[in-house]
């Protein structure tokens, strides 16, 4: 009797150790430069490989250790693994402040949003027209595509007059009838032509 009984205890063992989870690497983590402090606040969040290899890409691109941190938490909040380093750091390099990029985060937008922000930067929008359009994707309000805003400034808007038609609450539809009408006008004054009067025969 004693034989059976043992070897169920090996195999209960054996089967036990396999189902063990392997233990997190935080060793990028450290080599990035990423404080102690913070790395035991990242061992009690349970972190997995995949997300220790998303946060050491954001370190290594010059992010804080709480913006790290704070995106991490933000994903987790919406119950999934954080996977957004990308978006955050092509944030960060096209002028937003860690806490720009973690709002962008907590609404749970920012890969859908990240690469709109960055071409509103492009455009040349300043700093408080963007994060105002930023605010209303965030909120789910109505606002012009990054698109539609460089065809209505070819068309000769100032960026006020672009922040009007946007508290307006257009929507796409509208905009589009609008950004039409401006550019056939700025179409339509661009084919001006001069008569040449020459000799009848």
């Amino acid at each position: 009797m004693r034989q059976p009984l043992i070897l169920t205890g090996i195999l209960f063992l054996l089967l036990s150790g396999c189902q063990k989870h392997k233990q997190t690497d935080y060793t990028p983590l450290d080599q990035s430069g990423m404080w102690a402090s913070s790395l035991d606040q990242l061992k009690k969040l349970n972190v997995s490989d995949k997300e220790i290899a998303q946060l050491t890409k954001l370190k290594q691109s010059g992010a804080s250790d709480d913006l790290c941190l704070a995106l991490l938490k933000a994903a987790r909040d919406h119950q999934h693994e954080f996977n957004s380093a990308d978006p955050a750091i092509e944030l960060s390099r096209a002028g937003y402040s860690d806490q720009q990029i973690l709002a962008v985060a907590q609404s749970d937008q920012i890969d859908m949003l990240s690469g709109e922000a960055v071409t509103l930067k492009l455009i040349g929008l300043s700093n408080p027209t963007v994060q105002a359009i930023i605010a209303r994707r965030i909120q789910g309000l109505p606002t012009l595509t990054s698109e539609q805003i460089g065809r209505l400034k070819n068309t000769g808007l100032s960026e006020k007059q672009i922040v009007a038609l946007i508290n307006e609450g257009l929507t796409p539809a509208q905009a589009e009838t609008q950004i039409a009408k401006r550019e056939a006008a700025r179409n339509h004054s661009n084919t001006g032509f001069v008569r040449v009067q020459g000799r009848r025969r």
